[in-house]
Formats: structure tokens, sequence, C-alpha cells
């Protein structure tokens, strides 16, 4: 399991510093020994700081659960920055962002935090603790209680101006101390001097259990009371701890049951440390409930545990059990599937236990470039992915390839009548473009072609890692088919694309899914030309019959635009304009590229006549050439069927997924009218073709879990 040790030490990255600061901290050789211990015990552990990037932190760490996934974990340790309250801040922010996390909630940590609350709700529910009285402000009135008295903050601990008092001047200049220093009110409560004993809980409900209580043994020089000092190791004396105490068993035992009771009044949770004094006369009083016990090496709490038979590590890790079984209903929540023979249930366990290597391959990916103009790039990425599939199990078919723009991979079952992946490896960018490194942040992947090729690259070789751990992939009829002109208008490789897929019985096109969780099940058709205009080489001025290039150019291209009809569907435009011309002279030559959008192929065709009939006189010479010519992927009942089939699948497993047209063309064009055919299967992306292009990282594990589940579905049929 992920967990983050959740902490609070140096860091003041707040807004503003603003509030009473917190003086509790965790030293690093303690959070290091916390660390140690979860990663003894299996788990993948980091240590934050609990500031205002927590979130953020969080997030990167361990993302968005999937449904049915058991999340991350936090280990809380954290005492908060500054302001009331403290000890709720952190587990305020970690229920908020849905967060599971060990340790008490808001409402434990507020009351047990503040003395006067927490000792108020003991008397009403009959756990005894010393009479008390609140003092407000200096010039308070005397409370009527006998001396010694003993005064702390009324929201503090860690012993934080705790002193103990034996007469009314005494007591006035403690608690102005208090007031002047914490900026709150005192607690004055009586005295009980006798012994100190301490019990640890772990656990919840009918699973609390009770460490053996623990006995403080004061030193020499200085008050029967754990200080502050003390706690720091500077007072020059040394507080033993003694567990089991030096009680007798039946003392032990009430011991035990109060502390219990002081539990479950205050609503805490996984863990706590009560503190008791003992009388002369065996009359036990809890002092206060610490929600939040210290894990040092010299506390009480973990000398109580070592005494169970709890080492520092095993202590940890039975805390994150613990927690785990309040969130998840058992001890350790099983993992979802080694065991299970279910093929669903093991491929869910196998993709969602490797989320950070899914998002690891991603960036091998983007650091391979394979820019569509770039033949050395693509040799290094195909060779890359022919590896990995050869390791997978599929076997390369070579009638379905050139071995330079296209491949071809499928199972031992084959590919006819089953399914058939598209997908490709060159990068269409701007050549002019600078290359977007690798990176990251809570919600989004970055990388230079992360979304129009690399995540689906990596999704798929995962998607067939699954499979092939579920002993399916080798029975299953299923091909892979990854072409490399891409930027090119699939110039190569259409003609053996189109041929595998008329084997296939439907086909999945693994380019970017769209903004909104979407599905593409339709595209238009997209044609590109490259028209050159061509005239006589004028002076700047120049006078006479013969007409100037770019002003017929431009009057032409202004009615071949106005060919834009939204309710057809249709859209030209150009898109690159070059002119030529010699020194001192007008512009004489002009090549021109222009981008037509259409419908179905009847539209492409009166499209073509019509610009054809524009370009007709005007004293220059044109020749419009048809440079390529990308399908349309029409809607069809075929593709609808199994567009539903794949929202039941994402439903099931609750994926959100929706569907909408594009304008943009895909090789899906290519698949034949009678082959079903679904685009943008590929994980969620935005600003392809850009610097800026990204993939949502959740979309990234879902989408591969929804192709999967939908692969294992379809796997029997041909």
């Amino acid at each position: 399991m992920k967990i983050a040790v959740i902490y609070n030490r140096e860091s003041q990255k707040v807004i503003n510093l603003f509030g009473m600061p917190n003086r509790e901290k965790y030293g690093l050789a303690a959070i290091r020994r916390i660390l140690d211990s979860l990663k003894r015990g299996g788990h993948q552990a980091i240590a934050l700081e609990g500031d205002k990037d927590l979130i953020d932190n969080l997030e990167e760490f361990m993302p968005r659960a999937l449904k049915g996934e058991r999340p991350g974990m936090a280990f809380n340790l954290s005492y908060g920055i500054q302001g009331q309250a403290r000890y709720t801040h952190v587990p305020g922010i970690l229920e908020m962002v849905g967060i599971p996390y060990v340790g008490s909630g808001p409402l434990a940590h507020s009351l047990a935090l503040d003395k006067v609350v927490a000792k108020m709700l003991f008397v009403q529910n009959g756990v005894p603790t010393p009479e008390f009285a609140v003092l407000d402000a200096t010039g308070f009135e005397m409370p009527d209680l006998p001396f010694p008295l003993i005064v702390k903050p009324k929201n503090e601990a860690v012993s934080f101006g705790i002193q103990i008092v034996n007469d009314e001047a005494e007591l006035r200049a403690a608690a102005d101390v208090i007031f002047e220093q914490f900026d709150q009110a005192v607690l004055a409560e009586r005295y009980i001097d006798g012994t100190e004993i301490n019990v640890g809980l772990l656990g919840n409900g009918a699973s609390l259990e009770t460490f053996p209580p623990a006995e403080l043994i004061f030193g020499e020089g200085g008050p029967n009371i754990y200080t502050l000092e003390d706690k720091r190791r500077q007072s020059g004396r040394e507080i033993q701890v003694r567990c089991p105490a030096g009680i007798d068993e039946s003392k032990a035992q009430q011991a035990r049951q109060i502390a219990m009771r002081a539990f479950n009044v205050l609503g805490c949770y996984d863990c706590a440390r009560v503190d008791m004094r003992m009388d002369a006369d065996g009359r036990l009083y809890v002092l206060e409930i610490n929600s939040l016990p210290s894990l040092g090496e010299h506390g009480s709490y973990v000398a109580a545990a070592e005494a169970v038979g709890l080492d520092f590590a095993a202590l940890i890790n039975r805390l994150v059990e613990v927690a785990a079984a309040r969130y998840f209903g058992t001890p350790a929540p099983p993992e979802l599937a080694p065991k299970s023979k279910d093929p669903k249930s093991l491929v869910f366990a196998y993709l969602t236990e490797r989320r950070d290597r899914l998002e690891k391959r991603v960036e091998t990916w983007t650091g391979i470039g394979s820019r569509t103009e770039d033949p050395v790039g693509i040799r290094m990425a195909a060779d890359m992915l022919g590896e990995t599939l050869d390791e997978i199990g599929l076997r390369l078919q070579p009638a379905l390839g050139d071995q330079r723009d296209v491949w071809t991979w499928e199972t031992p079952a084959g590919l006819d009548g089953g399914t058939l992946l598209i997908g490709h490896l060159d990068v269409p960018v701007n050549p002019m473009l600078g290359r977007a490194h690798f990176h990251r942040d809570p919600e989004w992947l970055f990388g230079e072609g992360v979304g129009s090729s690399r995540a689906p690259l990596a999704m798929l070789e995962y998607s067939l890692r699954a499979l092939r751990t579920a002993r399916r992939l080798s029975r299953m009829p299923l091909g892979v088919a990854i072409y490399a002109d891409e930027g090119r208008d699939c110039e190569e490789s259409t003609d053996i694309l189109q041929r595998a897929c008329a084997r296939a019985g439907r086909v999945l096109v693994l380019n970017a899914g769209n903004e909104g969780e979407r599905l593409i099940t339709a595209r238009r058709g997209q044609r590109r030309y490259r028209l050159q205009v061509e005239g006589k080489s004028l002076r700047l001025g120049q006078s006479g019959r013969a007409a100037e290039v770019m002003r017929v150019l431009y009057a032409k291209l202004e009615e071949i635009t106005a060919l834009t009809d939204r309710k057809a569907r249709v859209a030209v435009s150009a898109v690159d304009i070059r002119p030529e011309a010699f020194p001192m002279r007008l512009p004489h030559r002009v090549q021109v590229s222009l981008q037509v959008s259409y419908p179905d192929l009847e539209q492409a065709h009166a499209l073509d006549r019509a610009m054809r009939h524009i370009l007709r006189g005007g004293g220059v010479h044109w020749d419009l050439a048809l440079i390529a010519d990308r399908p349309p992927m029409h809607e069809r009942r075929a593709n609808t069927a199994l567009e539903h089939r794949l929202q039941r699948i994402a439903e099931q497993w609750g994926i959100p997924l929706g569907s909408e047209s594009s304008l943009w063309p895909s090789v899906a064009g290519l698949v034949p009218d009678a082959v079903p055919v679904v685009c943008g299967v590929g994980p969620v992306a935005r600003e392809l073709y850009t610097g800026r292009e990204s993939v949502s990282r959740i979309s990234l594990v879902q989408r591969t879990l929804l192709l999967t589940q939908f692969l294992l579905d379809a796997g029997h049929e041909r």
C-alpha cells in the first residue's frame, strides 16, 4: 500500500503566518524510523510536510483511486503549523480530499486538545478526573479548590506551560505567564500526588485493546510531574518508564477499563494514550487523553507496545492494519485478486498495483524522440515496441507490414474475426517546435507526444501484460497494428491498414480520448491540396495587362474559403502560403496548402469540382493537386453497438465515458463499413501536437482497465 507519513517540522508554507504557532515537532530520526518500519512491512512510503502543498503532493503520490481499488493511506503525525485546534488541520484536509488515514478524526482531536471540554465530557460520562476550574483572564476570582494545584494552558499539549502551584501568589504568577505566552484560558485542577500511569490503546470498537499500564518513574531534582524539559531531555534527570506498572492486577484492569471509557467518550480512533494519576488511597484519575500519542523511542506508548511483544516496526504496521480495518472492514484488507481465479479481478489487481510502472513507462516512451520526419527515432521506437510485444507473446505478421511505416502483430490465436488495436509510433508535431520533456503534476502527465502516441503505447503494453497474467492472451484472437506516418496522413500505411482492418471482427483505435471522457464514434474526412499559381514576374508599380499573382490569388482564396458551410459540415481553409520572387520583383509563383474537411465522399467531390471551377482565368496558371485524402469515419449501427458495449463495461467499473464526433480525421476512416470501429479509446488528452500536450493521469489507468476488461469480454468471440 502507498502510505504518506505526514508531519510538521520545518515548513512554514502557508498563505500567511497568522495565529498561535505550533511548538511541537517530531525529530527527523523518528520520522525516518517510521518510514523504515513501513517499508519493512512491504509498503511504499514517503514523508510529507503537512503544509499548503500537501494536497498536491498527496495527489501526485497517490492519484485518485478507481472504483474497487484500495486507495493509499496517510500515517498522520501532524501537530499543525499554527492557529487553533492544530491537531485537526491535517485530518480535516484528508477527510476533504478522501484519503484514509491512521489516527483519530478532527472531532476527537479537537475534544482531546481542549482539556476543559474533555474534562467536562469525562465528568458527564463517569470517567474520574480531578476537580478543576477555568481561569479566563488576569484578575480572576480564586477557584474553590484546595492547594496544591496544577495549571496548564487550556488548549496545549506536550506539557507546555504546566506547573504545580502551592498558594494564590504562585497561581496568579503561573496563570499570567500562560495568558501572556499562550493567549488562552488556564486550566487549574487539583494536584493528585501519587503514581503517574499511562495506558496506551490500539484498535477500535469491539477490537479495541489496551497495553499494560506503564508507570513513569520521576528522578530526583525536579517536580513529580513530566515537564517539557523532561520530554526534551533538558532537565538533568531521566524519566524512566516501567511497564507493566508496579500496581496489582485488579488496579491495572481498572486502569484499562477507565482508559477505554475515556477513549470512547471522545470518539478516538486507532490509537491514544490516557494519562492518569493514582493517589495514596488507590483512586485513579484521568488527567488527559493524548489523541496523537508520541511514537518517540523513549515514550511510554512505544514501551508498552514492546511489553506485549510489538517491536517498533510491528507497532507501526499494526497501526496501519487497525486503520485499514476501520476503513475497509478487515484487519488487513485483502489484495483484490492475487488468489482469485476470476480473470476480471486478476487484471484489475494487476493494473491497479502497477499504476506507478504504467506512468513510468509513459515517461520512458516520451524519452524516445520519433517525430514523423525522424526515421532513426522511428526505428528505435519500433525496435523497442517489437521487443516488448515479442516478450509478451505476440508474433510479428510480415504479410501485414512493411517494417518501415507499418507493423502488425497477432496472438497465437490469430487476428481473423478478433479485435484489432491500432496506434502510431510517430509524433506529428511542427519540426520547428522545441522538444517538450516529460513532467507531471497531480492530475496530468506532460511531454512530447504523450497523448497522441506515448500514453496509448504504454496503455497497450500494460493491457496485454494484464491479459497474459490472467492466462487469457494466447487464446484471444487479437491483433496490434502500429503505423509511423500519421504526420504524413498515412500515405504509406493506408493499404496495409485497410487489409488488416478487413480481417478483424472489430477495431479499436488508440488515439487520445477527448476531454469530457469521450470516445469518438464519427470523424470527418480531410483532404490536403497543393495549389500552385504562376504568372509573370513584375516590378513594383509596373502597369500593363499582366496580373499581379498575389492579388489574383487572394481574390480566389476568398471565393474558395467561402465554400465553408457549417450546416453542410464542410470547411475549406488555406493553411500555408509560400511565395517565390526574383530580387526586387513581385512574387511570380506561389504555393498554397489547402485543407478541406468533409462528412462524406459526395461532399468531397462536390468541393473538388467547385474549387477547380473557381480556379479558372485571372491571367495566371493554376495547378491544383490532391496530396492526401483521409476518409471519414461514418456513424453506423455497428459502431453504436460497439460503443454501447464499452459504455456498459465502463459503468461496471465506475469509469466515466461518453461519446461525440470529431472534426479531425484518423485511421478509423480506413475501416470497412462492415467492421465496427470506435476511435479515441486512448487516455483523455488535451492540447495535442503542441508543447503543452498532456494526458490525464486517472484516465490513463481507467482507459487501460477499460480496454483490458473489454478484451476479456470479447476474447472468446470470432
